[in-house]
C-alpha cells in the first residue's frame, strides 16, 4: 500500500496582496496557479551530495574571508565616528572657550549627541532601497564611508555650538547608509541558518569599537592634549576620521556586490551561491536592478504585521542599549580620573563581544531564536535595577559590566530574526531592515536627555526606563514567537501563509516541498 503523502504546501505571491489583506496571515487558495518547478543550475545538478556539501563549505569559507573582515573593520570605524563625542566629553569638549573647548552646557552637549540620530533615521529607508536598486554595494558603502570620515574629521574644526550641531546632523545622515545596508548585504549572501552568527560578527565591530574607543581616547587624552596648540578632543576627531578615510579606500578593492555579479567567484561557485539561497527560501534573491522597485518593497513590508512586532522589539532593544551612548559618563560616576574612567569602559565591551559570539553561534547551531533573545534581556533587567538602587562602587561596576552584554547579546540574534522572518522579496527585506533600524534608533534622540549630570550617579530615571524597555522587548519577542508557531502549524496543515514562500515556482528540495517553516 502506498504511503500517505504529506499535505502540499503551495506558494503565495506577496505581490498579489491587496490592502484588505493587510494584517491577515492566511489567504484564499482558489486564485493560486502553480507554475513549473525550477531545476538546479547544470553545474550544481552534476555535484553528488557529498561533493556538494564540501563545495558549499568551501564557498562559505571563501565568502567569509572576503566579506566579513572588511565589513567588521568598517563598522568599527562607523561606530567610533558616531560615538566618539562621548569620549570627547572627557577630553575637554565642554571646557570654556579660553581652555580650548566649546563651552557647552550639559543640555547643549546632549543635544549635540542626539541630533546625529535625526539625520540617521531620515536616511535609512531611502538608502537601503537605493542600494537594492543599484546593486553595487562595493561602490556605495565605501563611498559613504569616505564622506562620513571627512565629516567626522571636520568636527575638530568646530568653533561653536551651532557648527557642532550642523556637523553631527550631516554625520548621521551619511552614516545611516552603513549598518542597515550591511544587514541587507549579508542576507543576500548567507542562508538563514548562517545569518545569526555572521550578524554577530558584524555587530562585534560596534562592541569592539566601544573597547577601542576607551583605549584610544585614554591615549590621546594623556599624550596629545595641548599638542600643536589643540586640545585632545580635536585630535580625537582628526585621528579617527583620517583612519576611516584610509580604510574606505581599501574597501573599494575588497568588497563584492551580490552573488550573481561577483567576479572573484568561479562559474560553479556563482551558481552554487545563488542556488543555495534559492533552496533556503524557495525563491531567488537579488537578480538584477530592473526587478527592484522602491514602492513595491515599502508596500509589502508595511503590510506585514510581523514587521511591526519586530520594530517594537528592536526599538526596545536599542532604547535599553542607549546607556552605551554615554557609557564613559556613566562609568565616570565611580569617581576615578578621566583616563582611568575611559580604561574602565573596556572590560564591559570585551565581555559583551564574548557573550555575543557564543550566544549567536549557539543560536545558529540550534536554529533557535526566541530564548537566545529573551534570556540575555533578563540579565539586563537585573543590571539596570542594581545600577538604580545602589551607590556602592563595586555593585555599580558589576552592573555596568552586565549592561552591554545583557542588551547586545540578544540584540544581534534579533537582527538576524528580521531576515529570517521576512526573507523575500529582496525589496521587502531591504525596506524592513531599514525601517526597523531607523525607528529603533529614534530612542537615541531622547535617551541622551535622561543622563544629565544632576542625575548622577544612579541616573534613576534612565535606568528605570531601560529596565522597562528590556521587559517590553521580552514581551514583544514572546508575542512574535506565538504568531510564528501558529503560522508554522498552518503550514503543517497545508494552508497558505503569506510570506512563507514568495512566488509560485517551487524548487526541488526547497521549502515549498520539504516544508518551509519560520525560525522560532
Amino acid at each position: 500500500m502506498a504511503s500517505p503523502q504529506p499535505p502540499e504546501v503551495h506558494a503565495y505571491d506577496e505581490a498579489s496582496k491587496t490592502p484588505s489583506d493587510t494584517f491577515l496571515e492566511t489567504a484564499p487558495t482558489s486564485s493560486t496557479i502553480p507554475r513549473s518547478k525550477r531545476q538546479p543550475p547544470e553545474l550544481v545538478l552534476k555535484l553528488p551530495p557529498e561533493e556538494r556539501a564540501r563545495a558549499e563549505k568551501a564557498l562559505t569559507r571563501k565568502i567569509d574571508l572576503r566579506i566579513l573582515p572588511m565589513l567588521i573593520l568598517m563598522y568599527i570605524m562607523n561606530y567610533l565616528d558616531r560615538n566618539n563625542i562621548a569620549a570627547a566629553r572627557l577630553a575637554g569638549l565642554q571646557d570654556p572657550l579660553s581652555d580650548g573647548g566649546l563651552d557647552l552646557s550639559s543640555t547643549q552637549y546632549l543635544t549635540a549627541l542626539s541630533i546625529l540620530f535625526v539625520g540617521y533615521l531620515l536616511m535609512q529607508i531611502p538608502s537601503n532601497l537605493f542600494l537594492n536598486r543599484i546593486g553595487i554595494p562595493s561602490l556605495y558603502l565605501p563611498t559613504c564611508m569616505v564622506i562620513w570620515g571627512v565629516i567626522s574629521a571636520a568636527t575638530a574644526g568646530a568653533e561653536s555650538y551651532g557648527g557642532l550641531i550642523a556637523i553631527r546632523f550631516f554625520l548621521g545622515f551619511v552614516e545611516a547608509a552603513y549598518f542597515p545596508g550591511c544587514l541587507f548585504f549579508l542576507s543576500s549572501w548567507y542562508t538563514r541558518k548562517e545569518l545569526g552568527f555572521r550578524t554577530a560578527l558584524l555587530y562585534s565591530g560596534a562592541l569592539l569599537s566601544g573597547a577601542f574607543s576607551g583605549l584610544i581616547s585614554a591615549g590621546i587624552r594623556k599624550g596629545l592634549d595641548g599638542a600643536r596648540g589643540m586640545r585632545a578632543w580635536r585630535w580625537l576627531f582628526i585621528i579617527e576620521g583620517v583612519i576611516t578615510i584610509f580604510i574606505a579606500f581599501f574597501a573599494y578593492f575588497v568588497l563584492p556586490d551580490f552573488p550573481r555579479t561577483t567576479s572573484w567567484l568561479t562559474e560553479e561557485e556563482r551558481q552554487l551561491a545563488v542556488w543555495r539561497l534559492d533552496e533556503d527560501i524557495g525563491e531567488d534573491d537579488w537578480v538584477d536592478s530592473s526587478q527592484q522597485t522602491f514602492f513595491h518593497g515599502i508596500k509589502l513590508a508595511f503590510q506585514d504585521l510581523k514587521m511591526w512586532i519586530l520594530m517594537v522589539l528592536l526599538f526596545c532593544f536599542v532604547a535599553s542599549g542607549t546607556v552605551t551612548n554615554l557609557f564613559p559618563t556613566v562609568v565616570a560616576t565611580l569617581g576615578y580620573s578621566d583616563v582611568i574612567s575611559l580604561l574602565l569602559t573596556v572590560p564591559p565591551y570585551t565581555l559583551a563581544v564574548i557573550t555575543t559570539f557564543l550566544n549567536s553561534w549557539h543560536a545558529d547551531r540550534t536554529g533557535e531564536r526566541y530564548f537566545h533573545i529573551s534570556l540575555p534581556l533578563y540579565i539586563s533587567v537585573i543590571a539596570f535595577i542594581i545600577a538604580a538602587t545602589t551607590t556602592a562602587a563595586g555593585p555599580r561596576y558589576f552592573a555596568m559590566m552586565l549592561m552591554p552584554a545583557g542588551v547586545y547579546t540578544g540584540y544581534v540574534v534579533a537582527l538576524a530574526w528580521i531576515s529570517n522572518t521576512l526573507p523575500r522579496p529582496p525589496a521587502k527585506r531591504a525596506t524592513a531592515l531599514a525601517a526597523i533600524n531607523a525607528v529603533s534608533n529614534t530612542s537615541s534622540i531622547y535617551a541622551s536627555y535622561m543622563y544629565p549630570e544632576s542625575s548622577s550617579p544612579r541616573f534613576i530615571v534612565a535606568m528605570s526606563v531601560n529596565c522597562a524597555t528590556s521587559f517590553v522587548a521580552i514581551c514583544s519577542a514572546t508575542v512574535l514567537r506565538f504568531i510564528l508557531v501558529r503560522l508554522n502549524k498552518k503550514l503543517d496543515r497545508g494552508e497558505l501563509v503569506k510570506g512563507a514562500v514568495v512566488g509560485g515556482e517551487a524548487v526541488p528540495g526547497s521549502p515549498a516541498e520539504r516544508g518551509f517553516r519560520f525560525v522560532l
